[in-house]
């Protein structure tokens, strides 16, 4: 019995990420590289990880120097994320939050793995962050879905770059 309600346990924490954005579903190896190519963001620079996961595209980005901060709602994969990137920990920041609530820092890119539906929400979501932060723009990049409506920049293996402006239509 103790077995059961702790597999039932787990099965709710990550079926619970659903409603927020997405479950768990780490980005391919492969298209980790791309995703920070795409961002083309400098040393020094921050991105951001909508839903940041096991921190590996934190962590490629960490090694080109970039700063990253990532928000992740599961507390087990947030757990995880936080042992694997310790040793890059002087550029990685990682918050168990939702990151929809959160008071999100100036950053200078953004990268999500979220589901279709939500893409509009975070479109919207990002307008306002700009206004905020007082920016004109910032990229974001979205492995496999798009924002309705917005041509995205480039395609690269499913990685969609878009320029978010402070003056989109939403």
């Amino acid at each position: 019995m103790t077995a059961f309600l702790f597999g039932l346990a787990i099965v709710l924490l990550f079926a619970s990420a659903v409603g927020f954005g997405a479950p768990f579903l780490p980005t391919l190896r492969k298209r980790v590289e791309d995703a920070v190519d795409l961002l083309d963001l400098q040393p020094g620079q921050t991105m951001l990880e909508l839903g940041s996961g096991d921190g590996r595209l934190l962590k490629a980005a960490a090694k080109r120097g970039i700063y990253g901060i990532g928000y992740e709602i599961n507390p087990l994969v947030y757990l995880y994320s936080k042992i694997i990137c310790f040793p890059e920990r002087k550029y990685i920041k990682i918050y168990l939050k939702n990151y929809w609530k959160a008071d999100l820092p100036k950053a200078d890119g953004v990268y999500v793995f979220l589901l279709q539906p939500y893409m509009a929400k975070l479109h919207k979501f990002l307008v306002e962050y700009l206004k905020k932060h007082n920016k004109t723009s910032i990229p974001l990049v979205s492995f496999g879905f798009f924002i309705e409506g917005k041509k995205p920049i480039k395609d690269e293996n499913g990685m969609l770059l878009y320029k978010i402006t402070v003056s989109d239509k939403l």
